[in-house]
């Protein structure tokens, strides 16, 4: 669904991406993990039409997305779910939650508000309380929902769980795996490489621009470079 060859993304005198390639099948969620500064928001937003690459390209279903604008991007399908929420403070969770719906662009709409609501039902409690008033937890539970009212055929997700408290963020992932197990195509960026390899099939790690190292994840997991690196766990033995 979405192949990248060769991206390389450079901007104020910095080499962000250097090379990167990747494929993102349907039904499939794939992580990219690694650490700050590796590129991974870099490649999101490359992805997305906020970043212009300086050379390589990406396509979604064939259609070449690498000199495309974000909104024709959007509606094709591609959305995303930014680093630090941006939801719209001043404006209701239920009117964030119907501007999603402008992604559509003339597409079927394939999730209702009540399956929004039936993921996270705080949104429903919440439904006529200002954004900007919502906790950290809450907000990013609305940008998730405010994406899914664009019907994404592809969802990108840039650190979900950044600084949520460890119950918000369990509640998170479990609305991730949900969509997961409905077939939603996913390319998951997350800080926490253990969640994010417990919920992808595959999985990139990003060093410097580079991917050093792609595979299952579930092997990935059981790596003992990997598991010393970026799990946070020293490997027994």
């Amino acid at each position: 669904m979405l192949e990248i060859r060769d991206l390389q993304v450079h901007y104020n005198g910095i080499t962000a991406l250097r090379g990167v390639s990747l494929d993102v099948n349907q039904g499939e969620v794939v992580a990219l993990i690694g650490p700050n500064g590796a590129g991974k928001s870099t490649l999101v937003n490359a992805v997305s039409g906020i970043v212009s690459p300086s050379a390589g390209t990406i396509a979604f279903e064939g259609k070449p997305l690498h000199s495309s604008r974000a909104w024709t991007i959007s509606g094709l399908g591609v959305l995303q779910v930014p680093e630090g929420r941006q939801v719209f403070p001043q404006l209701t969770v239920t009117e964030n939650l119907q501007l999603g719906v402008t992604a559509l662009r003339g597409r079927k709409a394939e999730i209702p508000l009540e399956e929004v609501y039936a993921l996270f039902p705080i949104l429903r409690e919440r439904s006529e309380q200002l954004a900007g008033s919502l906790s950290g937890g809450q907000q990013q539970m609305l940008a998730i929902g405010r994406a899914l009212m664009g019907s994404p055929r592809l969802l990108l997700l840039d650190e979900p769980s950044l600084g949520l408290a460890p119950v918000i963020i369990a509640q998170v992932f479990a609305a991730l795996r949900t969509l997961k197990d409905r077939g939603m195509t996913i390319l998951l960026i997350e800080q926490n490489a253990t969640l994010a390899l417990d919920l992808s099939d595959r999985a990139y790690i990003l060093e410097q621009g580079r991917v050093v190292m792609s595979g299952a994840s579930q092997a990935l997991a059981a790596d003992a470079d990997v598991v010393s690196h970026y799990l946070g766990v020293t490997p027994e033995g």
